[in-house]
């Protein structure tokens, strides 16, 4: 009988020993890795070359639903920023024709002495050191350095170098029914309107629809009635007649 009784309780003692044990073994599962970001890799992402964490499900919820889409999201993506942005210079119209009042900036390369700012005279020349008088009007910046060049490399220097540019241009005139006729120093882009526009604009019995324009070139002298948006070449003469109504 005694021995009946420590058999069956060696068999209970057995069983919850086992019971015990399977229930340790049941426990919540683990997550192994780095620990979890905190709020501002969550919102930024994580640093450049920083390894992703390792995330093991363990049981659900929001917050690991949260830490998941941030850890599995693409990385950042670098900004490249432009440098400041730079403006090339103007360059002045190569079929231009120089005339008497244009201004220029003649520089031989090496030649201090040479390299100055000549204007064209009344007589449509520019007069240089050594080589003299140098005919400009009817000539391109290009023609005239050419010719500039041809007359330094007789009998003076070897192989000149020479470059010619613009200054300032001849003056335009306006005359006829504005505040302030007269001579103006000419600027690049003007138009008739600008033209009237720097006279101090249209005179009360000014007719503004229609100006007359006189343009001179090397084969003589052309008028014409123009609208206010037309183009004015350095030299031209602007009139600006009287309404009669």
């Amino acid at each position: 009988m005694r021995v009946l009784r420590a058999f069956r309780w060696s068999i209970l003692a057995a069983s919850a020993a086992l019971t015990l044990g399977g229930c340790m073994q049941t426990a919540g599962p683990v997550a192994y890795g780095q620990p979890r970001p905190d709020l501002d890799a969550m919102a930024y992402g994580q640093p450049y070359g920083a390894p992703q964490p390792v995330v093991v499900a363990n049981g659900g919820g929001a917050i690991d639903a949260l830490t998941n889409s941030f850890a599995s999201g693409p990385a950042p993506v670098p900004v490249a920023y432009a440098g400041p942005a730079v403006v090339a210079p103007m360059r002045y119209d190569s079929s231009y024709h120089l005339d008497a009042g244009d201004k220029l900036r003649v520089v031989v390369y090496g030649q201090e002495g040479l390299t100055n700012s000549y204007a064209i005279d009344a007589g449509g020349s520019i007069t240089m050191p050594l080589i003299g008088t140098v005919p400009a009007r009817g000539r391109t910046t290009a023609g005239l350095a050419g010719e500039i060049a041809a007359r330094l490399r007789n009998g003076y220097i070897r192989e000149p170098s020479v470059a010619v540019e613009i200054e300032s241009y001849r003056p335009f005139f306006i005359l006829g029914e504005v505040a302030a006729p007269g001579q103006y120093p000419f600027v690049p882009n003007m138009t008739v309107e600008s033209a009237v526009a720097i006279a101090g604009g249209f005179s009360p019995r000014a007719k503004r629809d229609m100006v007359t324009v006189t343009h001179t070139e090397a084969g003589g002298a052309m008028r014409a009635v123009v609208p206010l948006g037309t183009p004015v070449s350095p030299g031209d003469t602007v009139f600006v007649g009287e309404r009669w109504f």
